[in-house]
This record gives structure tokens, C-alpha cells and sequence, in this order.
């Protein structure tokens, strides 16, 4: 496990290209057989990803959480972006297919992962949050039919934004939101870009009160995204490619602006869960 430390805007805007990289990019994630973490201290998020191919993969604590098991003391939100997956909590199988998700409480001793097929082996990206209380394990589906144990996305957390004449047309699928999937503090969602459009969160915003994570996807070799953070006042770009994760500390702005269009997970931790509680800058005020 990689662990980061915390980073002063102060500090940030005196940043390199390649020092920026260093700080914030998550590249590298998604390797057959291995589940890389990066442990950062900013809201105390692990990042990461399970990509079982030969294997069954199995999720380890390390030396630096100080736990007897990864959820100890944490809860864990998951979304499959490969092929179809099996996860195994506790000794109970979830399916958990492409574009599936799963919110994973506190107290979940054994946790598993494996791919249906190891030609198209599952992709399960990995968010983390520390907990102060259990919450159920749910399987989160972007559509289908309820059951036990299976949420599926409410038509109001599927929300449609943006337009063309502004180059941000998008759908937003919120897997893990208050009115839908109970959790101490973690969110999780997952936004299209429409064809035609390739901005994101614009106009750009900040939240004091939580952290996000934004993962890249669905982009060509060739394709690629300026992430834009920092200050308002003080912007800064790192290039993003294809399944790179970018970490953003609450105080900076989070937009990015692609060659084509994409997708993007977003995670969020910190004290707010309200999703709406964002603080808006014009694009006026940007510099």
C-alpha cells in the first residue's frame, strides 16, 4: 500500500508538472492479479483496484492501517468497470457484473475477489473511507429488479445534465448516495459523457467539507483529458489517460475537459454526505 500525505494549496501552486503527478495522479491501478492500493492522507481515502484473472484475490489489511482485517475500522465501495465478477463477503457470493457496484460495511472480515471469465477478467475500482458504525452490504445495479441484499438505482439518482450547446451533456448514476445506500461517509457515483461533449463539472466547484477522487475511463489509447485543480484563483492541468485516478483535496477545484467523450467515477469522503453541498465558482472568476 502507497500512502500520500495531506498537501497545502500554499505549497501546490509552486508545484511542477511532474511534482503534481507525484502528488495526485493514481496511475497504474489495474494490474491482472494484484490489488495495488494508495492510502492518502487527505480525509484518509484508500484508492484502489482488484483485477482477478488467474486468481482469486483477496482484500489484506496491511501493515499500515495497524488492523486485524481491512474493515475493521472502515467501510468500502466498490465498481466494477471490466467484465462480470464475483465478490465474496463474509462467505456470501455476490454476481457483481459490469458497471455493478457494492457498498461493503464496517465489521466485513473476508472479502474475495474472482472473474467469471479470464479472458475478459472483472475490473473492481475500490474506494474507502474510514466508519464510525456498521452499515448492510448492498449490491448496487444500474438497472434490473430488487431483491435481498440488491438495491437498484433510483430513477431520481439517475440524472441526465448539461447540454451540447455547452459541450457537458452527461448522465450521472449516483451508486452510493444517502437516499439510496446508507454509509457513514462515503459516496460514489459514476457520470457519462454524452457524444459531442467532453467537460465535466462545469462550472467547476469545491466542497470544504468533503474529498473526491475522480477515475477516467472508456477512453481510446489516443485519448486523453486535462484535469483541471487547484485554487480557483491558482489552476492547475495533469493529463489523464485512460483508467488513471486523480485525487482532489477539498480545497481545489475538480473539472476536466476531454479530446472525446468519457467516463468518469467520482468518490467522495469527508463530514458532509450532502451531495449538493458544493460551493460554485463562475467561470468568470477562474484564473
Amino acid at each position: 500500500m502507497q500512502v500520500r500525505p495531506a498537501a497545502s494549496p500554499k505549497d501546490v501552486k509552486h508545484y511542477t508538472t511532474s511534482r503534481l503527478r507525484e502528488e495526485f495522479l493514481i496511475d497504474n491501478l489495474f494490474q491482472p492479479d494484484d490489488i495495488p492500493l494508495v492510502y492518502s492522507h487527505i480525509d484518509r481515502i484508500i484508492v484502489g483496484s482488484a483485477v482477478p484473472v488467474n486468481k482469486k484475490l483477496v482484500l489484506a489489511a496491511g501493515d499500515e492501517l495497524r488492523a486485524e482485517y481491512f474493515l475493521q475500522r472502515r467501510e468500502l465501495g466498490i465498481i466494477n468497470i471490466g467484465g462480470d465478477g464475483v465478490i465474496t463477503v463474509d462467505g456470501k457470493v455476490y454476481e457483481v457484473n459490469a458497471r455493478d457496484g457494492m457498498y461493503i460495511g464496517r465489521g466485513s472480515k473476508d472479502i474475495s475477489f474472482e472473474s467469471k471469465d479470464p479472458h475478459n477478467p472483472a475490473k473492481f475500482y475500490l474506494n474507502s473511507a474510514p466508519a464510525h458504525t456498521a452499515y448492510p452490504t448492498v449490491h448496487i445495479k444500474p438497472e434490473g429488479t430488487p431483491g435481498d441484499g440488491v438495491v437498484i438505482i433510483k430513477p431520481e439518482n439517475k440524472v441526465e445534465t448539461g447540454c451540447m450547446s455547452d459541450s457537458n451533456h452527461r448522465i450521472i448514476n449516483k451508486y452510493i448516495v444517502t437516499d439510496q445506500v446508507q454509509s457513514c461517509q462515503l459516496a460514489m457515483g459514476m457520470t457519462k459523457l454524452m457524444d459531442g461533449s467532453v467537460w465535466n463539472t462545469m462550472p467547476s466547484h469545491t466542497h470544504d467539507r468533503r474529498m473526491e477522487v475522480y477515475l477516467y475511463l472508456d477512453m481510446d489509447e489516443d485519448a486523453f483529458v486535462m484535469h483541471y485543480m487547484g485554487e480557483p484563483q491558482e489552476t492547475r492541468h495533469i493529463v489523464m489517460h485512460n483508467e488513471q485516478a486523480v485525487i482532489s483535496p477539498s480545497w481545489s477545484i475538480h473539472s476536466g475537459c476531454g479530446s472525446r467523450a468519457y467516463t468518469f467515477i467520482w468518490g467522495m469522503c469527508g463530514e458532509n454526505q450532502d451531495y449538493g453541498d458544493m460551493d460554485h465558482i463562475k467561470n468568470s472568476d477562474l484564473a
